[in-house]
């Protein structure tokens, strides 16, 4: 493990177990608007945040709504799943415990926005042991470009050199490791076909917490 002590992880798909029913809420918006898509629509939209996917998707086709109104529709399917039935991962609440022990400072980053994030976080038990919890909403920049993790550094006083980053989106981890963190890639069933490219592109590869 890399003696830095200062962590910043992905939500969804790294620290819960979310990205199947994300996926499927995403994918259930389109189907139901008569929207085609693109293959790898999940890459796509991962790094976005609701917002800018909301943007993104009436780009798509769901022409009869504003993004606003799309951005409510998301919004409408997503919380009941992260207030009552996401849960986190194995091994990562005892992994996040042993870190927080041995003084390390551990921070979230995620494309999910804080009426999601805080009440899964919370009743998942680790909400407390987090020093900030941040959402793309908050630097209004995408995971998919190098400025938010600048931003999050800078933040946190550190230079991005010092800064260990997990993610299991390709698109955030080349976006992390161009900036200078050194990068974790983390398997996720939803992104399994960009494994070997996850792997070629971080510094580290985990399949679980267990790992680190």
């Amino acid at each position: 493990m890399k003696m830095n002590n200062t962590y910043i992880f992905d939500f969804d798909g790294v620290i819960a177990d979310s990205m199947p029913t994300w996926a499927r809420i995403m994918v259930e918006i389109l189907d139901e608007n008569n929207v085609s898509y693109p293959e790898n629509i999940i890459e796509i939209i991962t790094p976005l945040g609701l917002k800018r996917t909301a943007e993104y998707f009436a780009t798509l086709g769901i022409k009869e709504k504003a993004p606003e109104e799309i951005l409510g529709m998301i919004y409408e399917k997503m919380l009941y799943a992260y207030q009552n039935v996401i849960v986190i991962k194995p091994y990562v609440k005892e992994k996040l415990e042993q870190l927080k022990m041995n003084g390390a400072s551990l921070n979230i980053l995620t494309a999910s926005p804080h009426p999601m994030l805080d009440p899964c976080l919370k009743r998942n038990g680790i909400f407390e042991l987090f020093d900030n919890l941040w959402s793309c909403d908050d630097f209004n920049l995408p995971k998919s470009e190098t400025p938010i993790y600048f931003e999050a550094a800078k933040l946190l006083g550190k230079d991005v050199s010092e800064c260990i980053f997990f993610d299991d989106n390709i698109n955030n981890v080349v976006a992390a490791k161009k900036a200078g963190l050194f990068v974790y890639g983390v398997y996720d069933e939803t992104s399994k076909d960009a494994q070997h490219e996850i792997e070629n592109a971080c510094d580290k590869y985990i399949f679980d917490f267990s790992q680190i």
